[in-house]
């Protein structure tokens, strides 16, 4: 027997069953509610539970704190209902407005950014296209139900090809696949496009987009999307890697700041070896921005990266720095079994490759 779960403050109500985490439900029946990993990493489907009882499912203590838990908050893409549920959502808008759709692709360009880092170029047929929000992402579809997700790096209104950004990981199939044998005129299928990781342009609060790694790529699409649109918010933009070549396209993001004044860039390295004369900032990307930022009181975040990054950044920025619980956004690059149920976060080839 299903619970019913409504949704404040939206009024929107679905059903769940009983093995299905709340988020799962949500989508089945059209309703879209936050999320990127679907694996409890990232916390953007953190909610608050109003009225009945949920059970936490796989949600770590690191994402998700006991005291969070008495507060009644859960991740709703863990979270099981064990009751009829009123919950409270930052947001829950119907998925038909921007349709999740399976398509073929041709692989139109790969470039060599960085020794372990391929730009991929992905070209949908001649009559279609691909609406999506600048930072969203899409999966590979690969054999026996398998996929691998990436961020799209590409703004909305440059959408003639989808640009992927594919980290190798030693040993990884698909990965391997993609820098030893992957060619131009390839064939893949995609669906997507998918998560809640996207500009919130209803918003005037000034933009703190941090990135580490790989990272950049759904960074990428919003800063891009909002410099066409004219958005002039002011943006601090920090993008951190172990040494220089992680920072892949930093002559692109140095050239936002030098041409748009309300842009600004800092690159961090925290590992730069000295014969690479680095001589800009050293440390973890989210201590360095917490360094010139201080006080996040009156600011939205935008945060990529890994687990560990994001988890970092999430509790320090809250705790340290003052900022709002709902002006921050996630994208961990995660990993969730590969499944027909059960999708790879963004980046996954980043972790998950790994398992594979």
């Amino acid at each position: 027997m299903g619970f019913q779960i409504s949704v404040q403050p939206s009024q929107c109500a679905f059903q769940a069953e009983p093995d299905e985490t709340i988020l799962e439900a949500a989508l089945r029946q059209g309703l879209s509610l936050p999320y990127g990993c679907r694996d409890g990493a990232c916390g953007s489907c953190r909610g608050r539970v109003l009225s009945g009882e949920v059970a936490h499912g796989k949600a770590s203590f690191e994402v998700l704190g006991e005291a969070d838990r008495r507060a009644g908050y859960a991740l709703f893409c863990c979270a099981l209902a064990k009751s009829d549920l009123c919950i409270e959502s930052r947001e829950a808008r119907a998925l038909g407005d921007i349709p999740v759709r399976t398509l073929p692709a041709r692989v139109h360009r790969l470039t060599r950014a960085a020794p372990d880092v391929m730009i991929v170029e992905l070209k949908l047929p001649a009559n279609e296209r691909l609406q999506f929000l600048a930072g969203q992402y899409v999966d590979i579809l690969l054999k026996e139900g398998r996929r691998r997700s990436f961020s799209l790096a590409n703004a909305p209104h440059a959408d003639e090809v989808l640009e992927l950004h594919v980290r190798q990981v030693p040993g990884g199939q698909f990965t391997g696949h993609v820098f030893a044998s992957m060619k131009e005129r390839d064939i893949l299928r995609l669906r997507g496009p998918l998560g809640s990781f996207f500009l919130r342009e209803e918003s005037t609060r000034p933009m703190l987009l941090v990135a580490g790694g790989t990272g950049f790529a759904p960074i990428k699409a919003i800063v891009e999307h909002a410099i066409a649109e004219g958005n002039t918010r002011p943006m601090h933009i920090y993008w951190g890697g172990r040494r220089l070549a992680d920072l892949y396209l930093l002559p692109l993001a140095e050239r936002w700041s030098a041409q748009h004044a309300h842009i600004t860039f800092t690159a961090a390295l925290s590992d730069s070896p000295s014969e690479e004369g680095w001589d800009g900032r050293i440390g973890l990307v989210h201590e360095v921005a917490m360094s010139d930022h201080p006080d996040l009181s009156g600011y939205q975040a935008y945060v990529c990266g890994s687990p560990a990054m994001v988890s970092a950044a999430r509790r320090d920025f809250l705790a340290r720095c003052q900022l709002p619980q709902d002006e921050f956004f996630a994208d961990s690059f995660d990993y969730a079994a590969d499944s027909l149920q059960a999708i790879a976060a963004k980046g996954s080839t980043d972790v998950g490759d790994e398992m594979a």
